[in-house]
């Protein structure tokens, strides 16, 4: 996967705008289980990134992502900054150049390992992890299908957070009332993975 400055520079605003364009869903779906801030502090996070673009799309892509997530832990707040920021900076770190499905698969699981480590959590709490998850073993699996596999794996992940019980974040503090309601965590990582394909197969 080599990509140009423009390449990369069309990849990261697509992101940053599927993000803040759905920043009123995100803190609805937060203000059910949360303290309702999460699409506050997207979009700030995202805004901060649509800032440098120029700068981004001039480095490396690892370096690009090691930017970008440092850019969300400074500008987005609560405990999705954080995260968020140990996602994009620890796939920036393991990316290779001029990367395989194999070589992008690898640096996307090491990205999941540090976001379990940092958020001290794991599949099936309720967290952006019950898509991140499901989405690594489908780029480990997936063949010519890829693209497609992904938008629906994210797809059907983000929706199956609905009957869970958070165990973790805020939203554990709800007990049973935090069934019902989609894990807004869920839902961003699902937009980011939407646009991401969306991008690499051009309908974006």
């Amino acid at each position: 996967m080599t990509l140009d400055s423009a390449a990369q520079r069309h990849l990261i605003r697509t992101v940053a705008e599927r993000v803040i364009r759905h920043a009123d869903e995100l803190v609805a779906l937060d203000q059910a289980i949360g303290d309702g801030d999460h699409g506050f502090n997207m979009q700030r996070g995202f805004e901060a990134v649509l800032a440098e673009l120029d700068q981004y799309s001039a480095m490396t892509l690892g370096e690009a992502l090691k930017s970008v997530g440092m850019a969300l832990v400074k500008n987005v707040g609560g405990a999705s900054g954080p995260l968020y920021g140990t996602l994009f900076m620890a796939l920036g770190r393991s990316m290779p150049p001029d990367a395989s499905r194999a070589g992008v698969a690898q640096a996307f699981g090491a990205a999941v390992e540090a976001v379990k480590a940092r958020g001290k959590s794991d599949v099936g709490q309720k967290t952006m992890l019950d898509v991140l998850v499901p989405v690594l073993q489908a780029m480990r699996e997936a063949n010519g299908d890829l693209l497609s596999r992904l938008r629906t794996t994210a797809q059907a992940a983000a929706a199956a957070t609905v009957p869970m019980r958070a165990t973790r974040g805020r939203a554990s503090f709800l007990g049973e009332r935090s069934i019902g309601h989609m894990d807004p965590g869920a839902r961003s990582s699902e937009l980011i993975v939407q646009a991401v394909a969306d991008v690499m197969e051009g309908k974006a």
